[in-house]
């Protein structure tokens, strides 16, 4: 028997986590919606979702974006490679009208070139080869198309050992072949597949550990390292926005 290739190692690791992957992925807890809700307004303020536009979220999950995303008014198909998480995902939004669930890869989407106005997604392009699947969503979206991905910063200590020390990544829920890069990568990777008005910034300093009594201070102090050149450089994510000339 051959050996599983990468995308069938994906699947297996996560059907193998999907009855608690929210609690895996840090999002669970309240610092992890604290840290999720941000994302969610970084993906609707800097895709523009709004009525009458076209987004698509690339690797949705069990869906905890997609109801903050629907609410924009925006229409959202959502992707994901696991029909284990998007059955978690399906539940989730099943009275949100305008978001459509599609099983498919990321680096061979089932879609036509400029189908979309936005894409986004959080922590799925350290899945993939980087450089196939921002070609792929290049091709999907519509000329002035824009893009906004979060994705752990490997230059933050506790991530590069989460991704590169073999012996934590089971403990830290790390799939066999996924692997966190710089934003500098990131920039090239962009430029390589076409994309214009790039910008790679590090963010977020909240943990998804911080007890609930101390969110407030501890996410001003974040906000206020984030504002600093170097230190903000090991913040623990970054955000990737870009456009479809």
């Amino acid at each position: 028997m051959s050996r599983p290739g990468r995308l069938e190692r994906e699947i297996e690791f996560h059907r193998s986590i999907s009855d608690r992957a929210e609690a895996i992925w840090n999002w669970d807890s309240p610092s992890g919606r604290r840290r999720a809700a941000r994302r969610s307004e970084i993906f609707a303020r800097e895709g523009a979702l709004a009525p009458g536009q076209r987004a698509l979220e690339v690797g949705c999950g069990t869906g905890i974006f997609l109801q903050v995303a629907a609410r924009t008014g925006a229409s959202i198909v959502a992707l994901d490679l696991s029909a284990d998480l998007l059955a978690q995902a399906r539940a989730r939004v099943a009275a949100e009208g305008k978001v459509r669930l599609s099983l498919g890869n990321a680096e061979q989407m089932p879609f036509r070139d400029g189908s979309f106005d936005a894409a986004y997604g959080s922590s799925i392009l350290h899945h993939l080869n980087i450089d196939t699947a921002l070609a792929e969503v290049n091709r999907v979206l519509r000329p002035g198309g824009r893009i906004v991905f979060t994705e752990p910063n490997i230059l933050n200590p506790q991530v590069a050992v989460m991704f590169r020390l073999g012996m934590t990544k089971k403990y830290f829920g790390v799939s066999p072949d996924e692997m966190a890069f710089t934003r500098f990568r990131a920039a090239r990777a962009l430029r390589g597949a076409g994309f214009a008005d790039i910008a790679v910034k590090p963010f977020d300093f909240l943990h998804p550990a911080t007890p609930s009594g101390m969110l407030e201070g501890v996410s001003r102090f974040g906000r206020a390292l984030e504002a600093i050149p170097l230190v903000r450089e090991i913040a623990g994510s970054m955000v990737i926005t870009a456009r479809k000339p």
